[in-house]
């Protein structure tokens, strides 16, 4: 069974124009094509495109896209891994609805602020497993350590320094200047010496391969939407990752 392009478009909520586009970029090719040049779709052009579409919801751009796809072959296992990021998400963000609705019953009047429940959802530890497979238990287990030895204040404050450290990678990426500027290079510089106050990490410990670190980090915010986000998209996170590779090859 396979379906036309104007079907594929409705039941996905995208466009024909769309999917015509996709397939002049080669990131979904019809099954077939009829004799009224019309574009056919079957069942696993359906679940291609339905990893496009939940790709594109992460935040990743087609290129992105399209090297995931290309690296990533195995559908159900891709879908899989996709399935219990979305579980996770799905928790995570009824646990922030559930602080958030308990903060707002408090200020009604209607009942009590527990600073120990207001930030359920917001947890650091969402990394876990990623830091653990990246740089193993003992890097986790440092940083889980020190982050949880600090003071309200502390977290704070870096909590601040972090926001700060983005905002200012934005507006640089923004002003479009290069990579290789003075100012660039010393927002990189700022941002290894914000990696190297985390106990575990690589930039931490006497020794650790600062340099495959840093450029590896860099690779990661393009790669992963959820840090993307915290440099203004794809293309700010492009700006960072191009700075810090830089960086890593003149002084690490």
């Amino acid at each position: 069974m396979d379906w036309s392009i104007q079907e594929i478009a409705k039941i996905a909520g995208t466009t024909s124009r769309t999917l015509r586009h996709y397939d002049d970029i080669e990131l979904l090719k019809p099954s077939r094509t009829g004799q009224n040049g019309y574009r056919y779709y079957d069942s696993a052009a359906l679940v291609q495109l339905q990893r496009i579409l939940l790709l594109r919801g992460l935040g990743l751009g087609l290129p992105a896209i399209s090297d995931v796809l290309r690296h990533e072959t195995d559908a159900v296992r891709a879908l899989g891994n996709h399935l219990e990021w979305l579980r996770q998400e799905q928790a995570r963000l009824a646990r922030q609805a559930a602080s958030v609705r308990q903060t707002l019953e408090a200020l009604k009047g209607d009942g009590e602020l527990v600073a120990e429940e207001m930030f359920d959802g917001f947890d650091h530890t969402l990394y876990k497993d990623e830091v653990e497979e990246r740089w193993g238990k003992e890097a986790y287990a440092a940083g889980n350590s020190w982050w949880q030895g600090m003071g309200a204040e502390e977290k704070k404050a870096w909590r601040q320094g972090a926001e700060k450290l983005g905002s200012d990678w934005i507006r640089a990426a923004e002003s479009g200047m290069p990579a290789d500027s003075d100012a660039a290079q010393e927002l990189a510089r700022r941002h290894v010496e914000w990696l190297s106050a985390i106990p575990g990490t690589p930039a931490f410990v006497p020794g650790g391969d600062r340099k495959g670190y840093v450029t590896g980090l860099g690779e990661m915010y393009v790669a992963d939407p959820r840090f993307a986000a915290n440099y203004g998209g794809e293309q700010g996170a492009r700006f960072v990752r191009d700075a810090l590779r830089v960086f890593a090859e003149k002084h690490l």
